[in-house]
């Protein structure tokens, strides 16, 4: 069976835990408490030479990067598909999910970092930019929608990319502007997938 390395608040681990359900793939859950740095811990090093998460244990192949077990799930079971089956389509989706890796995401960890500090030593101004740098990037998400349903047309790995965002959305009061009409249509598809819901722990 395959074996998921992964703690649950983080978002790459919630983005690899709705590839799997999408995928209607079995797997077992192992979490790595990263608030109790067990991502350190010499065994887990030798799964995960960075110590992080998530990881992914398929029957012996260990592979890690939520991008990249995404890409490896995708290849190794690929119904249903979850990239376009056309060049232009697949890179478009792809550049989405960088999107998300390299600019939208981030500011979610730097907020996360934060906010689990005591409430004395959290740096505001900090959190006040990582916010707006998340509403910044509903400019491109917004264009990239037009005319689509989803990224890349149909659903794909770009798009479960943001679902493991979403909810983060209203913990940290970060509302989307009734401008981005795209946007929010697409956020909503996306929470009524029912891998959002079960991907939740």
């Amino acid at each position: 069976m395959i074996k998921l390395y992964h703690f649950a608040p983080s978002t790459n681990s919630r983005k690899v835990r709705i590839v799997l359900i999408e995928k209607g793939l079995e797997f077992e859950r192992i979490q790595i408490d990263l608030s109790k740095k067990e991502q350190k811990n010499p065994d887990y090093l030798k799964i995960h030479p960075f110590g992080q998460v998530p990881a992914l244990d398929d029957e012996g192949f260990i592979v890690y990067d939520s991008t990249i077990i995404s890409e490896y799930l995708e290849d190794e079971y690929p119904y249903p598909p979850l990239l376009p089956k056309d060049s232009e389509g697949r890179a478009r989706a792809r550049l989405m999910e960088d999107f998300r890796d390299n600019y939208f995401n981030p500011p979610f960890i730097e907020i996360i970092h934060e906010i689990r500090k005591p409430e004395g030593e959290r740096d505001l101004k900090l959190i006040e930019n990582a916010k707006a740098k998340i509403t910044n990037c509903f400019d491109r998400i917004e264009k990239e929608l037009e005319g689509k349903e989803y990224l890349a047309g149909s659903f794909s790995l770009a798009d479960i990319a943001y679902m493991s965002n979403i909810d983060l959305l209203g913990r940290f009061n970060i509302p989307v502007d009734p401008k981005y009409k795209n946007v929010l249509a697409w956020i909503e598809r996306l929470k009524a997938r029912p891998s959002h819901a079960a991907s939740a722990s």
